[in-house]
Parts: structure tokens; sequence; C-alpha cells
């Protein structure tokens, strides 16, 4: 072969072959990507009569291909046929579209009750690939209405000598303002206490005849547990009588419901200088024992002298039905009862130093969370917890 002719030859095998008679490239196009599908969450008040929850399905960019993917409803903390009607299916998002629907139907009631939840869960999705598979659909509680359990002691309405001076039956719609008034805040409350105190309607309220104060769990203005603390401070103030309180008792692991007194001459000479009284205090991992206590001691004393007693119960807990938790004052002594059982009595002469118990005290109701006594609430603690206070009524002699 001549020197031309290996040239040629080398020249013409040496052009890179390109696809077809003209020399096209034969790389195939890459495949186009499926769109990417997901589900939306919602969050809605329950309502007074049965809702409609839509979630929507959709897809990252406009299907050119009709996508379509199962879905079924599955159980949270929501309950099916009582929170939420179950439901399952296809749902289908048309050619040119990008989303879809699914209409979950929710079962109002007039219960207070937690926020609750459920979730769509989407699966086997066709011509798209599931991103998000699962929708949470949150029930907001908006009643205020608790069936409370009216079984129970109860005490009369009246008694030989005495005369009614101010009785609290709790039978109004809001809580009288003319009468109580709501401790707001924080920071321990001298106990080490967990709880934030609010106003709130979601921390006390009046239902069915009863003042209901109730603890959450929740974080709240930087406190791990909401609750209530109302006083009659510089509106109802008393001095002796028979104190009847019908109450149904909060439980558990740091749990601490009280009905007590302080007398009014706090904010001159402090605690425990102006004395306090414990109708009534529960430390929820003993539900089934109320304490009685006094504490007194001298103006600037860091701690109080203190004597008290309690009440145990055979055979239940204060949680179950009610009991009425009393006090007979009198000058110079102090009886505590429970159920019209007398379990502790104090008298001045039981006292070292200043017996302040002579002087007019007023009340408060609270549930505290957490703190020295109680200890803090641990995985056994069950929220929301209820204090139910059916009436306060105060007796003074004829």
């Amino acid at each position: 072969m001549n020197i031309r002719l290996t040239r040629l030859f080398v020249l013409f095998f040496a052009v890179p072959l390109l696809s077809g008679s003209c020399g096209e490239n034969t790389v195939d196009p890459p495949m186009e990507e499926l769109p990417k599908m997901s589900i939306s969450s919602i969050t809605l008040f329950e309502g007074d009569e049965n809702n409609i929850f839509r979630f929507q399905v959709s897809t990252s960019k406009t299907v050119t291909t009709e996508a379509k993917v199962n879905f079924a409803t599955e159980e949270i903390t929501a309950g099916k046929g009582t929170d939420f009607i179950e439901k399952s299916g296809t749902v289908t998002i048309p050619a040119n579209e990008r989303n879809a629907f699914i209409e979950i139907e929710i079962v109002a009631d007039t219960l207070k009750e937690a926020d609750e939840q459920f979730k769509v869960v989407l699966s086997n999705a066709v011509n798209a690939t599931l991103q998000t598979a699962e929708g949470i659909g949150t029930i907001r509680n908006d009643d205020t209405y608790i069936d409370v359990p009216d079984d129970g002691y109860a005490t009369p309405e009246s008694y030989v000598g005495y005369d009614l001076s101010w009785g609290e039956e709790f039978n109004g719609s809001t809580i009288n303002t003319s009468d109580w008034t709501h401790e707001i805040g924080a920071g321990g409350w001298g106990n080490q206490e967990s709880q934030y105190y609010t106003d709130r309607p979601e921390n006390s309220f009046l239902t069915d005849g009863n003042l209901i104060i109730e603890a959450l769990e929740e974080n709240y203005n930087g406190a791990p547990y909401t609750s209530a603390r109302l006083i009659t401070q510089n509106k109802k103030l008393f001095q002796y009588g028979r104190v009847d309180i019908r109450a149904i008792l909060p439980e558990g692991q740091g749990i601490w419901p009280a009905l007590w007194m302080l007398g009014t001459n706090i904010s001159d000479i402090g605690w425990p200088a102006c004395g306090e009284i414990d109708i009534m205090e529960l430390v929820g991992h003993e539900p089934s024992t109320v304490h009685g206590t006094a504490h007194w001691g001298n103006q600037g004393q860091s701690s109080s002298d203190r004597k008290g007693s309690s009440y145990t119960l055979s055979g239940e807990k204060f949680s179950e039905k009610y009991h009425v938790f009393s006090l007979i004052w009198e000058p110079n002594s102090i009886k505590w009862l429970v159920d019209d059982n007398q379990y502790f009595s104090l008298t001045n002469s039981e006292v070292n130093g200043n017996y302040p118990f002579n002087a007019e005290f007023f009340f408060i109701f609270n549930i505290a969370v957490g703190g020295q006594w109680p200890g803090d609430p641990d995985q056994t603690t069950q929220f929301p917890q209820r204090m139910y206070v059916d009436y306060i009524r105060v007796f003074q002699k004829s």
C-alpha cells in the first residue's frame, strides 16, 4: 500500500462514527423524573357539629398522566368512630393538575378533653413517588363541659345555731370575679413548684355546677405545666365559723391539690406570722390520704411551726367521688373533718408563741404541680388532672 492510501485509511477510521447516514448522535435522552407526592397536615377546632378535615395531596409539578395513591386513616390519640370516621380508598390527581383532596369527617361532642390526633397514610403511588406519606389531623378542643359524677358525700345547707354567711355553689357560666381573683405566674411559689398559674379558661372554668381547676402538661411561658390558683383575698374574708367544701380531688405523682386559708394581714407581717390553715392537702402519689395542717411562726421567720394530721380512706381514692372537707373554727380552737369525721384539732394552748388563728382569713383553691413535698411528675402521671369543687359554704354562729 502506498503512503497516500495509508494516510486516507487512517484518516477515515479516526473520524468518530455518528448515528445515521448523516452521522447524528445516537445517545438516548434521560428519562423524565416522576413528580414527588406529599400530603398536608391539618389543625382545626372540633366545633359543635360534625366537621370535615380536607387533606391536600399535591405533587411537586403538574402531572402529565394522572397520578393515583391509596390512603387510609389511622388512630393516634383520636379514636375511630368516636372522634373521626374511619376511611380508606384511592385519590387521583388528574392529568395537567397538581392537587387532590381527601375528606375525613370529624365527630363533634360537647365534652372538654385534650386535643386529639389521627393520621392519613398514603401508599402505592402510581406515576409519582411518595415524599411525605403521612398527614396529621389535630382536633383542637373548644368545649368546656365536663361530665361530672354526682355520687359521694354531701353536707346539709343549714345547721342549728348557725347562719349561712357565704355560699358559692358555682352555678353560673363564668367564675364570679366579685368573690375570686386569679393569681398568675410561676417562680416556684416558695415550694419549688413547676406550674405556671393562669387565668385562662383552659385552667379554670365552671361546668355543671362545679368549679374545675385543671392542671395541664404544656410549655407555657417557660414552665412545663399550667394550672390555676384562685383566692378570695380582699373580697371574702372570715373570722370563725363552720366551713364545708365538697370536692373531687386529682391524683398522680407530682400532683398537689389544696384547699386552704391565709391570714388577711399577710401583706403587713408576712408568712408564717399571718397564719396558715390547710383545710385539705393531698400529694398525688397517695390518693387515698388527705392532710390537715396549721402553720404559724414569728414575723421574719423563714420556716413555720406546724401541727397536723391525716385522714385515709379505706379501699377507695379521693379522686373517685365527692367528699366534704370541713373546719369547725372557733376562738382558740380549730377542728378538721372529712365527711363529718373529725380527725384533728388544735387549740391555742398547743401553739408556742403567737396564736394567729383568731383573726380574719381568706381562701385559696389550687392545684400545684411538682414541689418539695410531692416531687415532680413522672411517666406514670396522667394529664390533664382536675379538681372539682361543688360548693364552699361558710356558716357562722347566729
